[in-house]
This record gives C-alpha cells, sequence and structure tokens, in this order.
C-alpha cells in the first residue's frame, strides 16, 4: 500500500499526545487562530517539499461546539466575542480558510470538529465525543483513544511547565512547539526559563480548590479530562520545587531522551530523577 502524506490537525480544549511520527506524518495541536498560518507552515515542512505537486490528505480534529445554549440563543445581552463563537469555531473556520489559500493541494479526509464531536452530559453541558487519538504511522489512519499517565512520553511535567511558560517566551510567540524529532526517534526539549510571574501564579493555584483550578485554569471546566486538576496541581508543585528554571536545564542544555530497546525512555547521559 502506498504511504500517503498525512496532515492531522487536532485542536481544542483536549490535549492530544502522540508518539512514533515518521516524517510523512505531521501533527499539530493547535489552540487559537493566531498560530494557524504559521503553524501550518511548519507543518508542511516535515511533510512535502515546497515544489511537490502531492495530494495531501487531512484530518481536522478535536474542537466541539463549545458554544453554550443561552450564547447562541438570540436576544441576549452583549457578550464577548469568545463566549458568542466559542473557542472552536474561530479556529477551526480559520484552519479550513487557511488551506483554501495554501498553494498545496489537500484532500479533507476527517472532519470531526464542532458538533460532529460534540456530545452533551446529564446536565446538559456540552463535550468532546473524544479527547485524543492514534496515528498509526505506516498507514496513516487515525483511532480515538485515551493515553493515561504512562502512556505520554517522557518529560511530562516539563513539558507541561513549558506550555504554561511559552507565553513568556518571545521566540515561541505564533508557532508550533516542536518536541519528537522524527529523524532521530528522540524527544528534545529545548531549554527554556519561567519568571517570578509564573511562580506567583503556581503558588496561587496550589491554594485553590479543585472547582477553582478548573474554573481559572480551563475554558471548558465541565468537559476536561478526569486528571486535569491533578495535573494542574503536579504542574505548580513543579516550579515550587524548582523556582530557578537552570536547575531543570543545567548549563543551558536541551533535555533529550532516546528509546530504548524494550520501548522505553531513558535521558541521554543523566539518571531520571522522581520528577
Amino acid at each position: 500500500m502506498k504511504q500517503q502524506p498525512v496532515l492531522a490537525l487536532p485542536f481544542g480544549t483536549a490535549q492530544v499526545e502522540c508518539t512514533g511520527i515518521i516524517t510523512l506524518i505531521s501533527v499539530g495541536h493547535m489552540d487559537s487562530p493566531n498560530i494557524v498560518d504559521i503553524g501550518l507552515t511548519q507543518m508542511l515542512t516535515l511533510v512535502v517539499d515546497r515544489n511537490s505537486t502531492a495530494e495531501l490528505d487531512v484530518h481536522l480534529i478535536g474542537g466541539f461546539d463549545d458554544v453554550t445554549p443561552q450564547h447562541a440563543s438570540i436576544g441576549t445581552r452583549p457578550e464577548s466575542k469568545e463566549k458568542m463563537e466559542g473557542y472552536s469555531f474561530p479556529l477551526c473556520a480559520k484552519i479550513v480558510e487557511a488551506l483554501q489559500r495554501s498553494r498545496e493541494r489537500f484532500h479533507l479526509n476527517t472532519f470531526h470538529v464542532l458538533w460532529h464531536n460534540t456530545r452533551w452530559d446529564s446536565q446538559g453541558n456540552a463535550c468532546p465525543v473524544f479527547h485524543g487519538f492514534l496515528v498509526e504511522t505506516s498507514t496513516g489512519s487515525l483511532v480515538p483513544t485515551t493515553f493515561d499517565r504512562t502512556s505520554r512520553c517522557p518529560d511530562e511535567i516539563v513539558r507541561r511547565v513549558r506550555l504554561a511558560a511559552c507565553s513568556e517566551n518571545h521566540r515561541w510567540n505564533s508557532e508550533l512547539i516542536e518536541t519528537y524529532d522524527t529523524q532521530t526517534d528522540r524527544f528534545i526539549i529545548a531549554p527554556f526559563s519561567w519568571t517570578e510571574c509564573l511562580l506567583y501564579f503556581a503558588s496561587t493555584v496550589r491554594q485553590l480548590s479543585d472547582s477553582e483550578i478548573l474554573s481559572s485554569c480551563s475554558t471548558s471546566p465541565f468537559s476536561e479530562v478526569p486528571d486535569f486538576v491533578d495535573n494542574e496541581r503536579r504542574l505548580c508543585d513543579y516550579l515550587i520545587r524548582h523556582p530557578d528554571w537552570r536547575e531543570t536545564f543545567p548549563m543551558n542544555q536541551p533535555r533529550i531522551f532516546e528509546r530504548t530497546a524494550n520501548g522505553t525512555w531513558r535521558r541521554q547521559g543523566v539518571k531520571l530523577s522522581p520528577d
């Protein structure tokens, strides 16, 4: 079977973890329309030459219909644009627009977003049908799945800290953060810093109740995965235990993880700590 180039574009509030991505498959997680143009360019550089005429299969997955009924109804009082439109619709529209404008040829293979990926709980809260998916690299097929903490690849907490700190690092403004190197089958977490502002945030959040963490740290508090609050607390605990980012990145060197013969991950040149 001929292997097709694939762009998988998961987005929305759910986190998606993927491993074993090869060069003909590019997976990007987008949370804002502001990231779409440069993010799509980054993804395309991993799968095709700019002069290629190949048709790329596209899978658009993840964003659910996060507009509540009261915001969607006519005649309500003025609300912010985010509350009126939700977060998923503007992002989805921007991605489709960017695909239309691109010089590359695309085949929209999967469009599992908005109401296609929405269910409602017993209280009437909108939730995504699924929170993650697995990419079969040999065929390009995608399968909905759930990842527990043991299957989220190495350095999970440091990678979570990086997401929290990326707004303070100008080099990551409006671009996707790359972690997995498909050529060498390694995870490479480039050094980054965090400020007193993030440490203050961590100490504040750690004092909140579970419900307060949900409402303060999530744009969709009724649809988060079960371990969302626990993950936020673990992130805050790490920052409080390691206030100086240089402890995490000695000599300003990246944290590199290689796959072992039995499929686990080992930090290059360093014995792994419990963190």
